[in-house]
């Protein structure tokens, strides 16, 4: 980056009170400050992110690296072999079954948090979250964990396909959206955009969780 350079800061949150007091600020101070980097802020926009109607398919590609361990306690059942007792970083040769699984378990956990009790999470309903998942690639970067204390981490980029089927899995997919996959998402990792979007076809009716 070099001075005069211009870019697009998304800021999401399953909270709008929290995202309109962020933009009230930028709206009264257009400096904002990302480490020692100083910007202008030109402009602020709203954006309503959605996954569409039951219906709707499209594509959500990861922004940033996905964090995904597994705890100990599982790798007997996954087939995993390793010298240490911490947790695993995932990576392609552990399979799909345990990525999916630590995705799902941590947007139940967000589900819990940030949606009404009466309403059912990812795992309460029939069907996974996304259609198909396309490994973009895997990295591995230090992380400052702590002040002083750095880890080396390892992460995956992904593109996943999907297809809305009901109410139930709209409001899944949308909190993605708002949280992010994965865990550690308050240090950036695991932002999600949608890529691609095609509405459901006009008659089509969709299904509705009741």
């Amino acid at each position: 980056m070099k001075e005069g350079d211009e870019r697009t800061l998304l800021v999401a949150s399953p909270h709008e009170e929290l995202l309109a007091h962020v933009a009230a600020d930028l709206k009264d101070d257009r400096e904002l400050n990302i480490g020692e980097m100083p910007f202008h802020v030109d402009t602020v926009n709203g954006l309503a992110t959605d996954v569409g109607e039951p219906g709707t398919s499209g594509t959500i590609e990861t922004g940033t690296g996905v964090l995904v361990r597994i705890p100990p306690w599982r790798f007997e059942e996954y087939g995993i072999e390793t010298d240490h007792e911490e947790a695993e970083f995932w990576r392609p040769q552990h399979t799909m079954e345990p990525f999916r699984n630590q995705i799902e378990n941590n947007l139940d956990r967000k589900h819990d948090l940030f949606c009404p009790d009466y309403l059912p999470g990812p795992s309460e309903v029939d069907g996974d979250p996304f259609d198909g998942a396309d490994l973009i690639k895997t990295f591995s970067i230090p992380v400052t964990v702590t002040q002083g204390h750095r880890e080396t981490w390892v992460l995956s980029k992904w593109r996943f396909d999907y297809t809305v089927r009901d109410d139930h899995h709209r409001r899944h997919l949308n909190l993605a959206l708002d949280t992010g996959i994965g865990e550690r998402n308050s240090l950036g990792f695991g932002f999600v955009n949608i890529v691609e979007k095609t509405d459901r076809k006009p008659g089509r009716e969709g299904s509705v969780g009741a």
